[in-house]
């Protein structure tokens, strides 16, 4: 391996001795793009199988990880609604859940085949409440027993019946966060008992996206699936709008899916300067 200055392609290492420490580079593995999208797309495959899987309660607890705005919630939902068009079998819980709400929901959805989808909801890992209900429902033991043993009593906000003290789940969980567990439990977050605990209960993927190039491999990779033939955009429109989402990824307010059909949107609302529009609302 070269030593001494270090080149493009390579990082440095160290090989310590008792005499000294001697600096070589070894070479950095570099991803094509046609290997990162395949990467991404077996994750992605992978997680329908696992949705599907919950759907059928072979998958109890399912945890989700990966950026925003990239398609792990939408992955899920067409899951779901394919398998329940009526969505009398599943919820989706989004944003700022208390214990109390959290105790009731899973009280409503505990029968065989419930699938409860907690969505962008992150409070909850900070609530040692909820984590000691959701350790419990994602226990892989066969008798999943959630207690709420507080003075007040709860009650059903649907019927006013009084909820019981503790009661037997028999459903699915399914977390979808913005969160990186691994990243976290490596660094010593303060979360990282918990989350140790939640994944050792649960089935975990990471849909490793962790650069900009892996975002915009991704985006092109919903594009190319259609993503804007809704919009009403002609093919050279929309080339025009991944080649402007490539130009200025750097200056992006963001880069995602959700960006994609900003910039088409005003691609289709002003032909003549959609490009200025685009820059002043979508970047930095």
């Amino acid at each position: 391996m070269p030593r001494g200055v270090p080149k493009a392609g390579f990082r440095k290492t160290k090989n310590k001795t008792k005499s000294d420490t001697v600096a070589y580079y070894e070479p950095i593995q570099i991803e094509t793009d046609t290997e990162i999208s395949q990467r991404i797309s077996d994750r992605f495959e992978i997680l329908e199988d696992l949705a599907i899987g919950s759907t059928t309660g072979e998958i109890r607890s399912l945890i989700v990880s990966g950026p925003a705005g990239l398609g792990k919630s939408y992955t899920i939902e067409k899951t779901l609604n394919q398998w329940d068009p009526n969505g009398t079998n599943y919820t989706i819980i989004k944003g700022y859940v208390r214990a109390t709400g959290l105790y009731k929901t899973l009280f409503t959805h505990s029968a065989p085949g419930q699938v409860v989808v907690f969505d962008d909801a992150d409070t909850i890992f900070f609530d040692d409440t909820s984590l000691n209900m959701l350790k419990a429902v994602c226990d892989s033991t066969e008798n999943r027993t959630v207690s709420y043993l507080a003075e007040s009593q709860l009650f059903d906000d649907d019927t006013a019946a009084r909820l019981p003290k503790s009661f037997e789940f028999h459903g699915t969980i399914i977390f979808i966060t913005n969160y990186d567990f691994d990243a976290m439990i490596e660094k010593g977050h303060k979360l990282a008992p918990h989350l140790l605990a939640m994944m050792s209960r649960s089935h975990y993927i990471d849909l490793s996206m962790k650069t900009k190039r892996d975002y915009m491999v991704r985006i092109h990779q919903v594009i190319s699936k259609g993503l804007l033939d809704n919009v009403g955009l002609t093919h050279v429109a929309q080339q025009e709008v991944v080649s402007f989402i490539d130009a200025n990824k750097d200056t992006l307010r963001e880069l995602s899916i959700r960006v994609a059909l900003k910039v088409a949107s005003i691609r289709k609302l002003k032909e003549q300067k959609w490009e200025k529009i685009a820059k002043i609302t979508c970047c930095r």
